[in-house]
């Protein structure tokens, strides 16, 4: 009898690997797994990883809630700069949110199986904010733009009332855009469930794919181009006005205090679009490994959202001066020295 019901057992699971492979064949794979680092077997290499990305991790959430924090906390920043401020803030929380927890979840207990509407759900809202953020450097790059070349028209042609209107269009212009190459890509089918990357993108569940993926890479290039070429047009338009008034202007008070203005906002900008650039080449050159690209892309999200609030605190006098009044009307200070 029991070896009756061993036989029994072993037809049973024959059968349901049958139907798994029978499955994958005819792309109707039921959840991915994301891969990660497929070059890192050793637990000792892992481990290495999950600290550094838990510490980079929660840096991140910690200083950009510290920003949030203080533009909530004095009234004295409720204004347009800082309002922008405070949103690129939050969105670096939001793309590190939605992307490092379930890395690090791969990384530590090897919990790597995502089902698929969470990984589309994953995909859309990284691509989003990515959107977002690249907008709202677009809105700084305005906001610079009047305050050094209209100082006089600043406060009617941009107020906190606008710039509250301009965000909301931001997030819901990025959330529609960005509905359009998830859209394409959830319709195609899958005859792999192992997804070669450190979460759900476009280009690696292409890879899985056993239908045409023209279509999908099409509106994913499109829709890369216009978050990214038309925010970065816009930028450098603005620039150019702003040197040409300051080389106009022909004073070097003039010149340190536009340079003062815009040195914090370049280098948010510098950061943002040399990562998103340097993904494209590792990932078309033929001799970069699987996990180096992997890293590139890793890098691409984790490095701004970490940068960018240090370069806030450190070159921005506002910012500083404020931190330091809400710690003695808390008195913080006190109480620590």
């Amino acid at each position: 009898m029991s070896a009756k019901f061993s036989v029994l057992q072993v037809q049973i699971q024959n059968w349901k690997l049958v139907m798994s492979e029978s499955n994958r064949s005819n792309g109707m794979v039921e959840e991915f797994i994301i891969v990660g680092f497929p070059g890192l077997h050793d637990r000792a290499s892992k481990n290495i990883i999950f600290g550094s990305l838990l510490s980079v991790y929660v840096c991140i959430l910690l200083s950009n809630l510290l920003i949030i924090g203080i533009f909530l906390l004095d009234e004295e920043l409720h204004t347009p700069m800082y309002l922008l401020v405070a949103n690129l803030a939050f969105s670096d929380i939001v793309i590190t949110t939605t992307m490092v927890p379930k890395l690090l979840a791969v990384l530590g207990s090897g919990s790597n199986v995502i089902s698929i509407p969470a990984c589309f759900i994953q995909m859309f809202f990284i691509s989003a904010t990515i959107a977002v953020e690249s907008f709202i450097l677009a809105l700084m790059s305005y906001d610079r733009y009047v305050a050094i070349c209209k100082p006089l028209h600043y406060f009617s042609m941009t107020n906190n009332h606008l710039v509250t209107k301009q965000i909301i269009s931001c997030w819901v212009s990025a959330f529609i855009l960005m509905l359009f190459p998830v859209i394409t890509t959830s319709r195609l089918q899958f005859c792999g469930s192992e997804v070669m990357s450190c979460f759900c993108e476009n280009a690696a569940l292409h890879r899985v794919a056993c239908s045409d993926t023209s279509l999908s890479s099409y509106v994913g290039l499109a829709s890369g181009i216009f978050i990214t070429i038309g925010p970065f047009a816009f930028i450098v338009f603005s620039y150019v006005q702003i040197i040409m008034s300051v080389v106009r202007a022909s004073s070097s008070t003039g010149y340190r205090k536009a340079f003062y203005t815009c040195s914090t906002h370049l280098l948010i900008i510098a950061v943002f679009y040399l990562f998103a650039i340097g993904t494209y080449p590792a990932g078309r050159i033929a001799n970069v490994s699987a996990d180096m690209r992997i890293m590139v892309l890793l890098l691409q999200n984790v490095i701004p959202p970490l940068i960018n609030p240090i370069i806030y605190c450190l070159r921005t006098k506002e910012i500083q001066k404020s931190f330091f009044k809400i710690l003695k009307r808390n008195k913080i200070l006190s109480k620590c020295f």
